[in-house]
């Protein structure tokens, strides 16, 4: 292993030289380690003092950590569960998050820079580290009982995923919804896993209450797209087959074609709606692929591992998007994008989502149904 400077992917795309192609690949970890990962390296968080950059320099790796990449889980005592914001072009102010980092691994997860926050990085880190927040339901039963508190819909889902693979497991997701339930609290729920259905029991009960809906994100219908893209997230059929499920139980799903990327999974939008309205979705929504902060390299190195031929193309159209730049932070554009190609993969969107009956909204979750949990008695008070 040694350390070496990089050429810029900028540096890259101008070239477009073969042997400059090369220099940057050897900067990716060997592909039998990523197995079943989107990031393709782990490069230093942005915060650290420390910057370093490892490639193979053709020497045989002793180093343990040469085995494929694990998932490691870390138990964390959450200080607050309900996180709040104040964005424009966001349709909640407040979700929660029960677990740190997702598993699923989506190269273009603009979730990702959370983990500098932390020390770690937005590669590989982000996906293998995964913090799982024990005292989610407990936190939560003590903010909801907070008299100050007003009810409003609760988005959970949307930094990472709350049925990924260590829900399994852990089962974090399921006790927040209990608490949920048992408060007649309203909850919208975002996720790329059928394990969403293993919590029917609960979600037909508020849905008959008007307390939830889910969306289920899909990005390709194609199998071995979809696990090049979201290596560890259910596959398109299992999807699919959730919002079946969902639907005739009676709870509200709709279907999130996020994100769609230029020369890579737009072609198949019309395809996406075509078969989620098949299932029953009620409604459809998209979102144009996002590239901040750690992203953009992250999910550059994912082209140039898949596919090498079709990156400067890519870019070249995601930058069209964004005003000239890789990313566009603005409020309002950041998620539609702008620009020619943006209008008519809209005017695409639009058209596909009428035809199949997916334009109306679902209904309005209800907030006058909520009680606030009783408070926990402590044992000196039965004396």
């Amino acid at each position: 292993m040694a350390l070496h400077t990089a050429p810029s992917f900028e540096a890259l795309e101008k070239l477009g030289q073969t042997r400059d192609a090369d220099l940057v690949s050897r900067r990716m970890l060997d592909p039998q380690r990523t197995r079943g990962r989107g990031a393709q390296t782990n490069r230093v968080g942005r915060f650290e003092r420390h910057q370093r950059d490892s490639f193979d320099d053709g020497w045989a790796d002793e180093d343990p950590e040469a085995a494929q990449v694990e998932t490691r889980e870390h138990i964390e005592r959450a200080k607050s569960i309900i996180a709040r914001n104040d964005s424009p072009d966001i349709g909640f102010d407040r979700s929660i998050n029960p677990y740190r980092g997702c598993e699923h691994g989506c190269s273009y997860c603009f979730a990702r820079p959370t983990h500098s926050y932390l020390g770690l990085s937005a590669g590989l880190d982000f996906e293998r580290d995964i913090y799982v927040k024990v005292n989610a339901a407990e936190l939560l039963r003590k903010e909801l009982g907070d008299r100050r508190y007003k009810p409003r819909p609760i988005a959970i889902g949307t930094n990472t995923d709350p049925y990924q693979p260590l829900e399994r497991k852990h089962r974090i997701m399921r006790q927040v919804l209990e608490v949920l339930q048992e408060t007649g609290h309203p909850v919208t729920i975002t996720t790329k896993s059928a394990l969403v259905v293993r919590d029917l029991d609960i979600l037909i009960d508020m849905a008959s209450k008007g307390l939830v809906s889910v969306a289920l994100s899909m990005t390709s219908m194609d199998h071995k797209l979809s696990r090049r893209m979201e290596p560890r997230a259910s596959s398109p059929e299992k999807r699919l087959e959730a919002i079946r499920l969902l639907s005739e139980a009676g709870v509200p799903t709709a279907v999130l074609a996020a994100p769609m990327i230029p020369a890579i999974n737009d072609m198949e939008l019309e395809r996406i709606l075509d078969a989620a309205a098949a299932q029953g979705a009620r409604a459809a929504s998209m979102i144009l692929l996002r590239l901040p902060g750690e992203v953009r390299d992250v999910f550059r190195e994912w082209l140039l591992r898949y596919f090498p031929d079709r990156m400067r193309h890519v870019m070249s159209l995601v930058r069209d998007t964004r005003g000239g730049n890789d990313n566009d932070p603005r409020y309002g554009s950041r998620m539609r994008g702008e620009g020619p190609y943006a209008i008519l993969l809209r005017q695409r969107f639009e058209l596909a989502r009428d035809r199949h009956g997916l334009g109306a909204k679902l209904p309005p979750l209800r907030t006058d149904l909520f009680v606030p949990p009783a408070p926990e008695r402590r044992q000196m008070e039965l004396f």
